[in-house]
């Protein structure tokens, strides 16, 4: 089976779990700008959640399905499929996504997972780095053939003609259940950010240090998948550092001389030089993915033990909805 692309929308890219263990040969992580999405997306389908999936930001691609399959829409709101649930999809049929209203990434998994050549061990697309590249008009993309026993029950009514009512395109039927998306998708600007003091917020000013955390940012319009720049909340050290090169990860906030902060995302660098005065919580990442340039954006304080306490019961939450998504596919 293949999934050919008709029109790639603003930026679409295949992103798996990313790359990890090689930073020392500089080579960053990568992978999906929000996480959890792509996870989510992939369990409902009955793949392995690190499984290849398609990242589409801001504006969608037209796709077409060459054969039978089941696909899983999750992320920021956009139109084409029904969301946070199972699709099943027939061979030959197009597909064109929208343009999201709100958020900023979207994501599609397809049952089997979206094949093709890995590169040091990963199939991400890091644009930054020119490790794979956004999807063209005429690209196709491979994925594995996925027997129908995990959703057996989806194909059944499918093949009944049991369609919903409200279902336009009569060759897409979705599960007649779907996942709350509301623990895994918060786009509220009212809801912070949360952060941890870098090594380097000892050298803010003691003003700076009250802004970083009192104060609205605003996503910068030249942000990317390398990091956002956040502007209109300027932030001055005490004096100027000539700092060496040091490692970095995706969620360091930097410091530049133009005392506008940079959070490093999915496609971050493996070092900088820049002052490090944060880093984004590891949980609060995929929210701060979402936002768009022009999206207001607050900060948190949090301490480290609060910080991994907050991902270790994220990741049971997500382990148990994932088992129980399991037991409802077979």
């Amino acid at each position: 089976m293949s999934i050919r692309i008709l029109s790639p929308g603003w930026q679409t890219s295949v992103q798996d779990g990313g790359r990890h263990g090689i930073a020392a040969l500089g080579v960053g992580a990568s992978g999906a700008m929000d996480e959890v999405s792509r996870r989510l997306a992939n369990i409902l389908v009955g793949n392995v959640e690190n499984a290849a999936a398609l990242e589409i930001t801001l504006r969608g691609p037209r796709l077409r399905f060459d054969a039978d399959c089941v696909v899983a829409l999750t992320g920021a709101a956009l139109d084409g499929l029904p969301m946070w649930r199972p699709v099943a999809v027939r061979a030959g049929t197009e597909i064109a996504f929208g343009t999201m209203q709100r958020g900023a990434y979207a994501y599609v998994a397809v049952a089997g997972g979206i094949g093709g050549d890995a590169v040091l061990g990963s199939r991400s697309a890091d644009i930054s780095a020119g490790l794979g590249q956004a999807l063209a008009a005429g690209d196709t993309l491979p994925v594995a053939d996925e027997p129908r026993v995990a959703h057996r029950e989806l194909w059944r009514r499918f093949e009944s003609r049991q369609i919903d009512a409200d279902c336009e395109n009569r060759n897409v039927f979705p599960a007649n259940w779907s996942i709350n998306p509301r623990p895994w998708f918060d786009l509220d600007p009212h809801n912070p950010i949360g952060m941890i003091q870098g090594a380097h917020f000892a050298q803010l000013t003691n003003t700076a240090q009250r802004r970083l955390f009192d104060a609205a940012f605003r996503i910068g319009g030249d942000s990317s998948r390398m990091g956002l720049r956040l502007r209109e909340a300027r932030l001055q050290l005490r004096d100027s550092l000539e700092l060496v090169s040091a490692g970095v990860v995706p969620g360091t906030m930097q410091l530049p001389p133009s005392g506008d902060p940079i959070v490093l995302m999915a496609e971050a660098p493996t070092c900088g030089g820049y002052p490090r005065i944060g880093h984004v919580l590891a949980v609060d990442q995929p929210r701060l993915a979402q936002r768009r340039p022009g999206d207001s954006v607050r900060f948190t304080p949090i301490a480290l033990d609060e910080a991994q306490t907050r991902y270790l019961e994220r990741e049971r939450a997500l382990t148990a909805l994932a088992r129980t998504i399991k037991d409802r596919l077979q």
